[in-house]
């Protein structure tokens, strides 16, 4: 597939951060970040998946225009298959007071394929062939069927809960602070409008300024709104938040922007200086936990830490096992998939101390199972149950794929790290997006949407979530 990116810078400040070698702890310390990119082409495509309709004990869901899938008897019904070819262009900077567009393909033109992709998850009595799933069907409908409640759902791209009616997230159009409470101008909150944020209304509402985004809400009804990170142990000083049009892309037609994250930039919700000082519903002690984000290889970097997940309420770093959250990119000085290096992006897991693409061999360096996610658009997962699990040593697992095609593939499912304080994990419950636990904020990388959900979904689950990622459309 052809893609043509381009680029446009604009000015930003960056205020300087710190580095240390704690698990969230090389960083640089951030300013206004850098925005604005110019507008870009995208190879467009089309896809196709295999319908078809399975029961089980979760229900039923079908697919249209499909058979009944060969192979077993499923726990939970399937999943649908899906191709395509995801369009995309660049991205650029994030923070400080900005403008200017630029991204992943919007509104361009280019020539396009179409590629087929099928379905199928294993279930608890067999192997589904070609599953289906309703298209209308959004990742917490999916997890929520399962029993796997969503407990925190953010985006600044689309509904992730059906019969959500809040808005996605606000701006902040004129001057902004560091903090949780970071406008100091006007702000406006963007509402959905047929399942995608109302992007127009954005541009409105910021031509002629610049905006930020001061909120990304939680539309899980647990209120645990995400808003610019206080100060940490690493980090002192509070992160920025990112430029609101530093990131458009298209997805499912329509223009929507997503979160740019750039040095001193990030997100918190439940911690002791957050606006909202208590998680709600989230992990805490040894409870397992689900947790997955959209993002992409265009724009990260090998710094500390581009998560998502759960973080300690003191954004300190309180010891092993004090956080879990689903980290992409290259391992910072830790972990390493395969083939090793600091050169690929892996789907690992931030457990404090520590980046964790697998543990084999007694080690935590070229996990072999754990291949590199080079798309532009990534499903990355993280699974964490419980101490019990594998004789006691506990269970932790990876999973990743292409977020506009085809099914989840299983990067790590096995042994906690053999080291003190993993096994059990001492979860605290706070939210991170795009730092460390404590505050560590020298990662770049781009948010699509993320969710926190309650137990260890089943892998049935997962590639059923996976198909409602891919009717998002992205790039398309």
């Amino acid at each position: 597939m052809t893609k043509i990116r381009s680029l446009m810078a604009a000015s930003l400040l960056l205020s300087a951060g710190a580095w240390a070698t704690s698990c969230a702890s090389f960083s640089s310390g951030g300013g206004d970040g850098s925005g604005g990119s110019g507008p870009s082409t995208g190879s467009g495509g089309t896809s196709s998946g295999s319908g078809g309709q399975n029961s089980g004990s979760g229900g039923e869901s079908s697919g249209s225009g499909g058979t009944t899938g060969a192979g077993g008897v499923s726990s939970s019904g399937g999943n649908t298959g899906s191709g395509g070819v995801a369009n995309s262009g660049g991205s650029t900077g994030a923070g400080g007071t900005i403008s200017g567009v630029g991204g992943h393909g919007i509104g361009g033109t280019g020539a396009g394929g179409s590629t087929t992709g099928s379905g199928g998850t294993m279930g608890a009595g067999g192997t589904m062939g070609t599953g289906g799933m309703a298209a209308a069907t959004l990742p917490c409908d999916v997890l929520n069927a399962a029993g796997n409640n969503c407990v925190a759902a953010h985006s600044t791209v689309r509904l992730l809960v059906s019969g959500y009616t809040g808005p996605l997230y606000q701006v902040c159009k004129g001057t902004f602070k560091p903090g949780p409470s970071s406008c100091s101008g006007t702000t406006k909150d963007i509402a959905s409008v047929d399942g995608y944020a109302d992007a127009a209304s954005q541009d409105t509402f910021c031509s002629g300024g610049s905006c930020t985004i001061s909120i990304i809400y939680d539309q899980s009804g647990m209120k645990n709104d995400l808003r610019p990170a206080p100060a940490g142990g690493t980090v002192k000083s509070p992160d920025n938040p990112v430029s609101a049009t530093a990131l458009p892309l298209m997805a499912g037609g329509h223009k929507v922007y997503g979160v740019s994250i750039k040095t001193g930039t990030g997100y918190r919700s439940g911690c002791n200086a957050c606006m909202n000082t208590k998680p709600n519903g989230t992990a805490t002690g040894d409870q397992p936990e689900t947790e997955y984000m959209v993002t992409s290889q265009n724009g990260y970097n090998n710094g500390c830490c581009f998560d998502y997940g759960n973080a300690e309420t003191s954004a300190n770093d309180d010891g092993n096992g004090t956080m879990e959250a689903v980290y992409y990119g290259s391992g910072v000085v830790w972990g390493t998939g395969s083939p090793g290096g600091r050169n690929n992006p892996w789907v690992m897991a931030d457990l404090e101390n520590g980046l964790y693409a697998g543990w084999q061999n007694n080690s935590d360096q070229n996990i072999t199972t754990n291949t590199p996610l080079k798309f532009d658009y990534v499903t990355a997962v993280l699974v964490g149950d419980t101490a019990d699990k594998n004789s006691g040593k506990g269970r932790f697992a990876l999973y990743g794929g292409d977020a506009t095609q085809g099914p989840l593939s299983v990067k790590y499912d096995s042994v906690r790290p053999n080291k003190t304080g993993y096994a059990p994990m001492k979860k605290q419950g706070s939210i991170i997006l795009g730092i460390g636990g404590d505050n560590s904020n020298g990662d770049t990388g781009e948010f699509f949407e993320g969710v926190m959900a309650s137990g260890a979904a089943s892998m049935t689950t997962l590639n059923a979530m996976q198909a409602a990622i891919v009717t998002a459309g992205y790039g398309k």
